[in-house]
């Protein structure tokens, strides 16, 4: 299983890493978002980079500046200045259109603020969730935990009984058998890592299954949706991986791709279905 490997090396590398995160985080809360923040500033460069745009700096200089920074305002809700940031970096981006118009083409400036506008929302998310929540812990591991097992499930389930390719010209290894098998054990994650939080972790806070279900259906579903959107821009820009960070298993951003899609959503139905309660 030629695929299993990227995800082995993911297992291996994240889930200590995360839980190292975790501990320090939970010392020094504004660990947190400075990680982000640098994380986010190397996969817009790996994005960047898989178009030639890295080393135009009147493109990627802004562009790195404002996502890395965003992360931070994000997690501490400023948001008047994020509004600022989009406007700022939006002027900027137009200012170098006209003053290198002959150099830089508007599809270069839309690859570029389109993937920059939509890496930040991911990261910045994660920020916005765990820095002003009841237990950033919990939602850390739910935001990559949760997807990480979505794209496990849906690999098992599609090897095991795939037939049904899902978008056989983007990814042909995707199957509908595998997605159905991504949406289980997305759903099965997220039940239990509510049970280990409210039973064992943070037993003095009380788990709301009902947005944990949701939140597993739609991450199955969304990570998909951005495992193949990735995989569209790359296949559309003639490349493989986005960096080679990881010899043989691509960049930052190949292994975080579903993430930036399925963050917002957490955010969102936490918003409206508060997960965690005190009490």
């Amino acid at each position: 299983m030629k695929s299993l490997k990227p995800r082995l090396l993911t297992a291996i590398i994240g889930i200590p890493l995360i839980i190292l995160i975790i501990i320090l985080s939970e010392l020094w809360r504004p660990l947190l978002p400075i990680l982000l923040s640098l994380v986010t500033a190397v996969m817009i460069g790996e994005y960047l980079y898989g178009n030639k745009l890295l080393k135009t700096y009147i493109i990627s200089i802004p562009c790195i500046v404002f996502a890395a920074g965003v992360c931070m305002l994000a997690a501490y809700k400023l948001m008047f200045f994020i509004y600022i940031a989009v406007f700022a970096l939006l002027m900027i981006v137009f200012f170098a259109s006209i003053v290198r118009h002959d150099k830089i083409n508007y599809s270069d400036l839309s690859y570029a603020f389109t993937g920059t506008a939509l890496i930040t929302l991911g990261t910045s998310s994660i920020a916005f969730l765990c820095m002003r929540s009841l237990s950033l812990s919990f939602f850390f591991v739910i935001c990559f935990a949760v997807p990480w097992m979505a794209d496990a499930g849906a690999f098992f389930a599609g090897s095991l009984f795939g037939k049904h390719k899902l978008c056989p010209n983007i990814s042909p290894k995707k199957t509908v058998e595998g997605a159905i098998g991504g949406v289980f054990t997305c759903v099965l994650a997220a039940v239990a890592i509510g049970f280990l939080f409210g039973n064992l972790i943070t037993p003095q806070l009380t788990v709301n299954f009902i947005p944990l279900i949701i939140i597993g259906v739609c991450d199955a579903v969304l990570s998909i949706v951005g495992d193949l959107s990735f995989s569209l821009i790359k296949r559309t820009i003639g490349i493989k991986d986005y960096s080679n960070l990881f010899p043989g298993h691509g960049g930052m951003l190949d292994r975080f791709d579903s993430i930036i899609f399925t963050v917002p959503m957490v955010l969102i139905v936490n918003s409206f279905l508060p997960i965690l309660s005190a009490g």
